[in-house]
C-alpha cells in the first residue's frame, strides 16, 4: 500500500511574487534597459569614426600590459579551485584538471553571463565526472564567493586606513571617521580569521550548515582574491585615458562598483550595465577614447580568454580522439567532455553576436564598391537581412548545443555556413566569414559530443536563456543606434534600398531579428511544458513477470500510466514515467537481478539520450550498488512497514479495536470474502459505486504513478477482498490484493468503503485480510511506506536526514507524517528503509515534487491533496 509523497510547503505571497518567472525576467531587462539609456545619453556627441580612430591608436605595449594583467587575473581564478578542492573533497585531481576547469569556467561564464550558474555548471560537470559530489562543488563555489568578498573588504578597509590620493573623490567622509571605519572593517576580518583559526567553523540557516575554510586556507584565498580583483581592474586601467582614470585608487572603487552591478544585472558579462557605470563614475560623457577603452577591454578580458579556451579544448579533444584508448586520452575526455556543451553554446552565441554586430555597423565603402561591380543590390540587401536573422538563430540554437542535441549541432553547422555566405555577400566581410568558418571547424571537432537525438523541447529557451539572449540583442542594437546617431530619422529610411543605405539595412534587420526573437520567446512562454512520453500499452511480458517474479508492489506497474524498459532477454523490466524533465522509475526492477541491472543501465542511457535526468523512486537496498555505479546519490525518503503474519493475531488488549470492528461488521450483516479476478464481472458496477462514494466523501480524485486507480482494466488484474451484506449482496468495502510472485508477501493498493455502510467496515476488512493472508500461507503483509520516517536528527547526521526529521516532526499541518507511522506501528511491523536514487541532493527535492505531480495527476490535484491532508 503506497503513500502519496508529502505535499510541497506553500511559500509566502511575496516570495512567490519575487520568484515568478515573469518578474525574474523583467528585473534584469529593465536594469539593462536603463543602463543602455544612460549610455545613449552619454554618447550623443560621439561618432563611430572617432571610436575607431581612438581604438586603432593604442600602442602595442599598452595592449600587452592589459593582456598581461588579464592573464594574472585568470591564473588567480584557477588557483581558487586548486586550493578549495583539497579542503572540501578527499578526491585528488591532477592540478592541470583543476586549473583548466577554473579558467574555462570563468571564460565561459564571462561570455554567457550568470557567472555563478554557468561557471558552477562547468565545475559540477567536470568534477562529478571524477567522483566529486555536488555538495563539495557547492561548497567550492560558496567558498570562492566568500573569499572574493573578504578580499574586497580587506582592500576597502586598507584603503580607508591609508587614505591614498583619490579615495576622497568617491568616499566622502571626515578623515577620522574614514580611518575608524577602515580599522573596524579590518578588525572584523581579523576576528573572522581568529575565529576560524581555533577549529572548524560552520555557518548556515537552521539545520543547513556549510563548513568555512580554516584560517590558513582563508588567508591564501583572500590573497588570491585581492590579486584577482586588482589584476582585473588593471586590465582596464592601463587602457583608460590618464585624465579620466586620475589615479588607480579612484578608478578601482568605480571599477568594483561596475563589476557588482554587472553581476546583479545577469546580462552576459554585465554588458551595458558595466560600461554605463564606468562612464558615469569616471565622468566620461562624450569621450570616444573611454568607449574605445571599454571595447578593447571587452575583447581582452571576455572574448580573448574564451577563444583561447575554446581553441585549447578543441586541440586537446582532437588529439584525444586520435588516441582514444590511451589513459591520457581518457583523462582528457573526462576533464574536457563536460565542458564541451557549454563551450559550444558560448561559441554559437559569440558567432551570432559577430553577425549581429556586423549587421549593425556600416559596411566598408571600398568593399561595398567591389561588390557593386559583381552583385545586384537586392542580393546584398537580402544577405544583410539573412545574416542578422542567422545571428539571432545561432543564439537560440546555443541552447540545444548546451543540451548536447545532435539536431542543434546540425542546425548550427547549417547556420554557420549560411552566415559565412551572407558575410561575404553583404559586404565582403572576410574577417567575419573566417570567424564563422573557424567556429564551424571547432564544432566539427566536437561533433561526437552531440549525440542526443530525441530531446523534446530542447530548442525552447528557459528563463536564463531568454534573459541572456534578449539583453545581448538589446545591447547590440544599441551599438547600431550609436553607429547611426548622425543619421536623422524619417519614415523614408524603412523603404530606402541603396548601396549607401546602411542605416536602412540596420533598421530592417533589427525588425526582422525582433520578430524572430519575439516569435521564439512567445512559443517558449506558451509551451512551457516539455513534451512528455505518453504511457504505453502493457505488454504480456510485463504481466508475466509481475505475476511470477515480482514483489507485491510490482503490481502498480499495471496501472496504465507508465512506460517500460524491458531487458533484452525479457527476464526483467522497469516501470517508469516521464515528467518532462526526468524519467522516474517506480520501484526496483521486476524480475531476475542480473537482467534488472541491465534494465537500470538501459533506462539511464535512455534518459541521457533524451536529455532527461534519471531517478529511481521508492527503491529498496537490493540494487543500491548499481545505483551508485550509475553515479547516482541514494537518499532515504522513508520506511516501509511489513507485518510478520506468522506471529500475528487479534488476541490481546492492543488488538481489541479490530476484534470489536470485526464483530460489529458481523452483527451489521456483513461477511468477508475474496472474489477471484476471473469472477469480478457481476460485481464491477457495485465496486465502482463504492469507489465513487468514497472519492466523493473524501472530496478527492484518482491518483497515479505510485498509487492505482479505479478502472475496470486495472481492477480486473486482482483478486478483491470485500465485505458483502449477507442479505442484500451489496458490497460496502473492498481492497485489491497484490501477492508477490513467490506468494510470500501480500499487499494492497486501493482500499475503499461506502460512507453509508457499516462504520466498522475499514477496520473489519483490514483485520479479515490479515487473518486470511496468514491462513493462505503468506509470511508477510506490507502496510506500505511512511514518508520521511526513520530519519536521524543527530548533529553528525546528513543534512537531508536532519531536514527530513524536522519536517516529519513539525510538518503535520501539511501532511500526517507522524500520525501515519503511529497508525502502522500498532501492527508491530518490521520497518525497512526506502530510498530515492537521483543525480544529487539538489535534484532530490525537485524530483520528489515531480513525483507528487505524477501521483496527483498535475498541480491542481497536488494542491487539492495537500488541502485534504
Amino acid at each position: 500500500m503506497q503513500e502519496t509523497p508529502p505535499a510541497t510547503v506553500k511559500p509566502r505571497a511575496w516570495m512567490q511574487l519575487l520568484s515568478h518567472p515573469a518578474v525574474r525576467i523583467v528585473i534584469p531587462i529593465v536594469g539593462t534597459g536603463l543602463a543602455l539609456f544612460v549610455l545613449h545619453r552619454m554618447s550623443t556627441e560621439i561618432s563611430l569614426a572617432e571610436v575607431k580612430t581612438d581604438a586603432r591608436a593604442y600602442p602595442l605595449h599598452i595592449l600587452a600590459l592589459s593582456v598581461g594583467a588579464m592573464c594574472i587575473s585568470y591564473l588567480a581564478l584557477s588557483l581558487y579551485d586548486v586550493i578549495i578542492l583539497r579542503d572540501v573533497s578527499e578526491t585528488r585531481l591532477p592540478p592541470s584538471v583543476t586549473i583548466l576547469t577554473g579558467i574555462s569556467s570563468m571564460a565561459v561564464s564571462n561570455m554567457l553571463g550568470f557567472s555563478w550558474l554557468t561557471g558552477g555548471a562547468i565545475r559540477y560537470r567536470v568534477y562529478s565526472a571524477f567522483g566529486i559530489d555536488v555538495g563539495a562543488v557547492g561548497r567550492l563555489i560558496a567558498t570562492t564567493w566568500i573569499a572574493f568578498f573578504i578580499g574586497l573588504w580587506v582592500l576597502l578597509g586598507g584603503l580607508m586606513v591609508l587614505h591614498p590620493a583619490g579615495l576622497s573623490a568617491v568616499i566622502h567622509m571626515p578623515t577620522g571617521v574614514e580611518t575608524v571605519s577602515g580599522l573596524a572593517i579590518l578588525t572584523l576580518v581579523g576576528l573572522y580569521f581568529a575565529w576560524t583559526a581555533t577549529g572548524r567553523r560552520a555557518v548556515g540557516v537552521g539545520r543547513v550548515q556549510m563548513q568555512l575554510p580554516t584560517a590558513e586556507i582563508g588567508a591564501k584565498l583572500t590573497a588570491i582574491s585581492i590579486l584577482d580583483v586588482v589584476a582585473t581592474s588593471l586590465t582596464l586601467y592601463v587602457l583608460m585615458p590618464d585624465d579620466l582614470a586620475q589615479n588607480f585608487v579612484f578608478f578601482f572603487v568605480v571599477f568594483v562598483a561596475a563589476v557588482g552591478l554587472g553581476i546583479l544585472s545577469h546580462s552576459p558579462g554585465g554588458m551595458g550595465v558595466f560600461e554605463a557605470t564606468i562612464l558615469t563614475g569616471l565622468g566620461a560623457a562624450g569621450r570616444s577614447d573611454a568607449i574605445a577603452a571599454l571595447l578593447i577591454y571587452r575583447m581582452i578580458y571576455t572574448v580573448l580568454p574564451f577563444l583561447a579556451s575554446v581553441a585549447g579544448l578543441a586541440v586537446a579533444w582532437g588529439i584525444a580522439n586520435r588516441q582514444a584508448a590511451s589513459a591520457t586520452s581518457k583523462l582528457v575526455f573526462a576533464a574536457i567532455g563536460p565542458m564541451v556543451p557549454l563551450v559550444s553554446a558560448g561559441l554559437a552565441t559569440l558567432s551570432g553576436a559577430v553577425l549581429l554586430i556586423s549587421g549593425s555597423l556600416p559596411a566598408d565603402p571600398a568593399r561595398l564598391g567591389f561588390l557593386r561591380e559583381l552583385l545586384p543590390l537586392g542580393l546584398v540587401e537580402t544577405s544583410h537581412l539573412i545574416g542578422s536573422v542567422v545571428g539571432v538563430l545561432l543564439m537560440i540554437v546555443a541552447r540545444g548545443l548546451y543540451r548536447r542535441m545532435f539536431r542543434a549541432w546540425l542546425v548550427a553547422m547549417v547556420l554557420l555556413g549560411s552566415g559565412f555566405v551572407a558575410s561575404l555577400l553583404k559586404g565582403f566581410d572576410w574577417e567575419e566569414a573566417l570567424t564563422l568558418a573557424s567556429s564551424a571547424l571547432i564544432l566539427w571537432v566536437f561533433r561526437a559530443a552531440f549525440y542526443r537525438a530525441n530531446v523534446a523541447g530542447g530548442m525552447r529557451l528557459n528563463r536564463r536563456w531568454i534573459v541572456s539572449v534578449t539583453l545581448l540583442v538589446a545591447s547590440i542594437s544599441w551599438i547600431g543606434f550609436f553607429a547611426y546617431s548622425n543619421v536623422q530619422y524619417s519614415d523614408a529610411l524603412w523603404w530606402q534600398f541603396a548601396w549607401k543605405g546602411d542605416a536602412s539595412r540596420f533598421m530592417r534587420a533589427m525588425v526582422a531579428v525582433a520578430v524572430v526573437l519575439a516569435a521564439l520567446l512567445l512559443n517558449t512562454l506558451l509551451n512551457k511544458q516539455s513534451t512528455r512520453l505518453r504511457h504505453e500499452d502493457i505488454q504480456d511480458v510485463v504481466r508475466r513477470l509481475t505475476a511470477t517474479t515480482g514483489g507485491s508492489e510490482a503490481w502498480i506497474a499495471l496501472s496504465g500510466d507508465k512506460r517500460f524498459v524491458i531487458s533484452a532477454d525479457e527476464r526483467a523490466f522497469i516501470a517508469y514515467a516521464d515528467t518532462g524533465r526526468t524519467l522516474v522509475a517506480k520501484g526496483d526492477p521486476v524480475g531476475a537481478k542480473d537482467a534488472g541491472i541491465a534494465a537500470i543501465w538501459d533506462l539511464r542511457e535512455l534518459a541521457d539520450a533524451m536529455g532527461r535526468r534519471c531517478a529511481f523512486y521508492a527503491v529498496s537496498d537490493r540494487y543500491l550498488p548499481t545505483y551508485l555505479d550509475l553515479g547516482l546519490q541514494v537518499l532515504k525518503i522513508g520506511e516501509v512497514a511489513r507485518v510478520e503474519l506468522g506471529t500475528f493475531s487479534l488476541d490481546g488488549s492492543r488488538r481489541k479495536d479490530w476484534r470489536h470492528a470485526k464483530a460489529r461488521a458481523a452483527r451489521d450483516g456483513y461477511a468477508f470474502e475474496v472474489i477471484k479476478a476471473a469472477d469480478l464481472g457481476p460485481d464491477m458496477d457495485n465496486l465502482r459505486a463504492v469507489s465513487d462514494a468514497w472519492l466523493a466523501h473524501k472530496n478527492s480524485e484518482e491518483k497515479g504513478f505510485s498509487l492505482g486507480w479505479f478502472h475496470p482494466s486495472y481492477i480486473a488484474n486482482f483478486d478483491i477482498a470485500v465485505l458483502r451484506h449477507t442479505q442484500t449482496g451489496q458490497i460496502t468495502a473492498f481492497a485489491n490484493l497484490m501477492p508477490s510472485g513467490d506468494k510470500t508477501e501480500l499487499s494492497l493498493d486501493l482500499m475503499r468503503y461506502d460512507p453509508k455502510g457499516s462504520g466498522a467496515a475499514m477496520d473489519a476488512l483490514f483485520a479479515e485480510m490479515l487473518l486470511w493472508a496468514r491462513a493462505e500461507g503468506f509470511a508477510w503483509f506490507s502496510l506500505g511506506a511512511a514518508p520521511l520516517s526513520g530519519m536521524e536528527n543527530r548533529k553528525l547526521a546528513p543534512a537531508w536526514h536532519r531536514v527530513g526529521s524536522f519536517v516529519f516532526e513539525y510538518g503535520t499541518q501539511f501532511y500526517h507524517f507522524e500520525g501515519l507511522r503511529s497508525y502502522k506501528q500498532k501492527f508491530d511491523p518490521v520497518w525497512s528503509p526506502e530510498y530515492l536514487a537521483s543525480s544529487g541532493r539538489l535534484d532530490a527535492a525537485r524530483i520528489l515534487y515531480e513525483v507528487s505531480l505524477l501521483v496527483s495527476r498535475g498541480v491542481k490535484g497536488m494542491k487539492k491533496h495537500a488541502g485534504d491532508g
